[in-house]
């Protein structure tokens, strides 16, 4: 429905929004393609740091899925990738129609710092939010359970609870159905 900028340039908020976040190249241009069935809603691109804006899609007429731009590692200068953290954290705090931000991680990496100290930052300023881990297919389904293992014990040690989360593989489509149902709950709810 519309790329923006800056928090200003958004639409204006008359759905609830439900916006995914991540590092660069965690797949999450993918999940949203696969969650919307169409392969080039959100653009993909194997260079980290594609999205560089917020961009909103409207579904079924009734809430805004929030694409938002990858923090951690991109193809950007400091300059940029500052500009980029602040846009987010501006998004996150000024939006009030934000129901739900995801927050997507690769489930074949180790906890990363960023991440860690991304969803306690969620916390502190009290940002409903769930995990979503990417890239399912890529392991075995112990080596699954062996990484959100990892995950679990590790986000502990920033968060008094783990979060809710999700499974997810763009490939396979799994975690598809059960993350929109979550969302569709929601918004009726």
């Amino acid at each position: 429905m519309k790329s923006s900028l800056s928090v200003k340039e958004c639409p204006l908020a008359k759905y609830a929004e439900y916006a995914f976040i991540g590092r660069s190249n965690v797949g999450k241009s993918s999940l949203i393609n696969t969650l919307t069935n169409q392969k080039e809603l959100a653009k993909t691109s194997s260079t980290p740091g594609k999205t560089q804006m917020i961009n909103h899609f409207l579904i079924d007429n009734s809430w805004y899925l929030v694409d938002l731009p990858g923090y951690g590692f991109a193809k950007a200068g400091k300059s940029d990738l500052h500009q980029f953290n602040e846009m987010i954290l501006q998004y996150i705090e000024r939006r009030k129609n934000l129901d739900h931000l995801f927050v997507l991680v690769d489930i074949r990496h180790t906890p990363q710092a960023n991440d860690l100290e991304f969803m306690s930052w969620l916390v502190r300023h009290e940002v409903a939010f769930s995990m979503i881990f990417t890239k399912s297919d890529k392991l075995s389904k112990s080596k699954i359970q062996q990484s959100v293992q990892k995950y679990q014990k590790e986000v502990l040690n920033y968060l008094s609870e783990m979060p809710n989360y999700f499974i997810t593989s763009a490939q396979q489509k799994l975690g598809k159905e059960v993350l929109v149902e979550f969302i569709e709950g929601m918004n009726r709810g």
